[in-house]
């Protein structure tokens, strides 16, 4: 796997998958913290477009930094700046999910210029500052009652309401971020225990990491197209919550994909590669 180095001298993975003449549709996982291998093909858009998923530092192949302050999410845009020159790129493609979408948002702030394209995907929406209203997280998590896991994921939802979760609560709203609780999203949710780094996921977030109200000032310069894409069952990045983020650019648009959640490449994998395909043509 390709290993370059950021700014502060950390060796930073990238792996690259797909075909074709294009660049590289530059990829950031979310997690937050999680390597990049969870991303899979992503239902397919790696065969429409090259990619290149990138380990964020302290993750999959890359290097941890001397300095683990590095890991706040705000301290992370220059180590996707210097991908963008490891790659030769004047204006690159970018796609960011979850946590990593954060990521893709401070960087449009700070490098507006350098975006051909952006995608986020079901984006996390605190680097804007947005809220999902308590009431419509549980219009949506009630969505799923029927499910044969639903009693026990929707009491675990009500201690991650009011702040007493633990880990066996945490573990209970698992399906909640799949559209469908299968083996293949079992296996999927199972890897994040060896692929998420825990101590790096907690500074990510932490204070200081964002500046809403100058970031959303910031993304009006951002003339690139923007592609918002949210499941219509995720409880974390909701349709609505999506809508507002896509009107904070001039050129931002939505897709809702019915039946998906947290992960819609692997809910709806054609849906999924048709909508972020065709945008990145």
């Amino acid at each position: 796997m390709p290993i370059f180095s950021a700014p502060d001298g950390t060796g930073l993975a990238v792996r690259f998958g797909g075909s074709g003449a294009e660049p590289p549709v530059v990829c950031l996982p979310g997690g937050p913290m999680r390597a990049g291998v969870y991303l899979g093909d992503l239902g397919g858009l790696s065969a429409r477009r090259r990619v290149a998923v990138l380990d964020l530092r302290g993750t999959g192949a890359s290097e941890e930094p001397r300095d683990p302050a590095t890991y706040r999410c705000d301290r992370q845009v220059e180590d996707v700046e210097a991908l963008r020159k490891h790659l030769g790129l004047d204006r690159f493609d970018l796609l960011g999910h979850s946590a990593g979408a954060s990521l893709a948002l401070r960087y449009a702030a700070r490098y507006p210029e350098r975006l051909r394209r952006l995608a986020l995907i079901a984006p996390s929406p605190r680097a804007v500052g947005f809220e999902l209203p308590a009431a419509e997280r549980l219009r949506i998590v009630a969505r799923r009652a029927g499910a044969p896991w639903f009693a026990a994921a929707s009491a675990a939802y009500g201690a991650i309401a009011a702040q007493t979760a633990t880990g066996a609560d945490w573990a209970a709203v698992a399906p909640l971020y799949y559209g469908r609780w299968d083996a293949e999203a079992q296996r999927h949710h199972a890897g994040e225990r060896v692929q998420r780094n825990g101590a790096a996921a907690r500074i990510y977030n932490s204070a200081g990491a964002f500046e809403p109200e100058a970031t959303r000032a910031a993304l009006g310069a951002v003339t690139a197209p923007v592609l918002v894409l949210a499941g219509e069952l995720d409880w974390i990045a909701s349709p609505a919550v999506a809508e507002r983020l896509a009107g904070l650019f001039p050129d931002g648009r939505v897709v809702v994909l019915p039946g998906a959640a947290h992960y819609p490449w692997l809910d709806d994998a054609p849906a999924f590669g048709s909508a972020v395909g065709g945008f990145l043509a």
